[in-house]
């Protein structure tokens, strides 16, 4: 059998084999005790919690005390979003966001405008880029936060977010953004992008599945949405997932070390098979063409069925970004707001690339892609 392609990296990556050293054990043996209880071996892992928060405080260059774990950005932008409407220090009640955000976000949106928020969605270009007049217009003094993410997990497309903090500092807004594509990318500085709340997940740069973390600026206060035990400073209570806590922490500190080394050779792997393909006729790229991420690239094919493709390749593993619902498939969300075209969106494949992937994968990708297109 042929071994398998895996360019679906954006989705979720391969667990480091130092990461999974660093959770055994946690997994198995003596150090199974819940950092809540006040014993000896409590208070040991408890120390080993407090080892893994330094090194990842130490990542994006946050304090200790400002960084809470969860189970993953999705369950961090609830916690950041709703704990920010439902705050009672202000009597603001706007958030603006962008049409192309994760559905972790979006979905958080339109259950605030259940309850009665107002929330305004900023039109991307065809480039997937938003217009930073149009994000001035909509900030004002009703808004609570504007959130935007760091990194397109579609398309690989980077929003301004220096300029989107500056806008939101000079209006007393906050700035929340969903950087789950950006961390182990992205040399990330919460401080000198003046990000008032973060979100990532473990499972996106080579750490476990069911954890991750919320930087929460020590200048700001949230609603606590999550009541229980008061674990992580009261905003997310429930018993801590030990070995993933020390899995993210090792994940982040691979990350750290080996940050541009990885980032180089992951943009010549993309570079070498955006080349490759765009040679292909009928082939265009979705998404601006310098302002994006090392390790995603989104292209469509003319007279492309992109998900009958996903379904039957044996080898190579991509995605395509659509939604089925009731049997009716969608173009993908992203490559709509971008105003691309229905049928080019529903023949878009997004390839997303890893530390792990070889130039011989690349070479062997593009065979493929210019065999089925042969026979389709």
């Amino acid at each position: 059998m042929n071994k398998i392609i895996y360019l679906d990296n954006a989705a979720t990556t391969k667990t480091d084999d130092d990461v999974i050293n660093a959770m055994l054990p946690y997994l198995h043996g003596d150090n199974y005790a819940n950092p809540s209880s006040v014993h000896l071996s409590g208070l040991k892992i408890l120390s080993e919690i407090e080892n893994s928060r330094k090194i990842i405080s130490d990542f994006i260059k946050c304090e200790q005390k400002e960084l809470i774990f969860t189970s993953g950005a999705t369950e961090s932008l609830n916690i950041a979003l709703k704990g920010l409407a439902l705050n009672q220090n202000h009597n603001r009640t706007k958030f603006v966001t962008v049409l192309t955000e994760h559905k972790a976000v979006l979905e958080v949106f339109k259950y605030l405008e259940q309850i009665g928020f107002e929330v305004q969605y900023l039109a991307v270009d065809n480039e997937g880029l938003i217009n930073l007049e149009d994000l001035k217009l909509a900030v004002d003094s009703n808004t609570i936060a504007v959130c935007a993410m760091l990194v397109n997990n579609e398309t690989g497309v980077m929003q301004p977010v220096e300029d989107i903090a500056s806008i939101c500092a000079s209006n007393s807004a906050y700035f929340v953004c969903d950087a789950s594509q950006g961390i182990g990318k992205i040399d990330v500085d919460v401080k000198k992008l003046n990000i008032d709340l973060l979100a990532f997940s473990g499972h996106k740069i080579h750490g476990p599945k069911g954890i991750g973390a919320l930087y929460i600026s020590k200048n700001l206060t949230l609603e606590k949405t999550i009541q229980g035990g008061g674990q992580e400073n009261g905003y997310r209570s429930g018993t801590l997932n030990v070995p993933g806590i020390i899995g993210l922490g090792k994940a982040c500190e691979v990350a750290s070390i080996n940050l541009n080394k990885n980032v180089d050779y992951i943009l010549n792997l993309r570079n070498i098979l955006e080349k490759k393909i765009l040679a292909i006729p009928g082939t265009r790229l979705n998404g601006h063409l310098s302002k994006r991420s090392c390790h995603i690239m989104n292209i469509s094919f003319s007279e492309f069925d992109a998900n009958t493709f996903i379904r039957e390749s044996e080898i190579l593993r991509v995605s395509n970004g659509s939604a089925c619902s009731s049997a009716v498939f969608e173009p993908p969300y992203v490559l709509s707001a971008m105003g691309i075209p229905k049928q080019e969106a529903f023949g878009s494949l997004r390839f997303s690339l890893s530390k792990y992937n070889t130039e011989e994968e690349i070479e062997k990708t593009v065979d493929i892609l210019v065999q089925w297109l042969a026979k389709n």
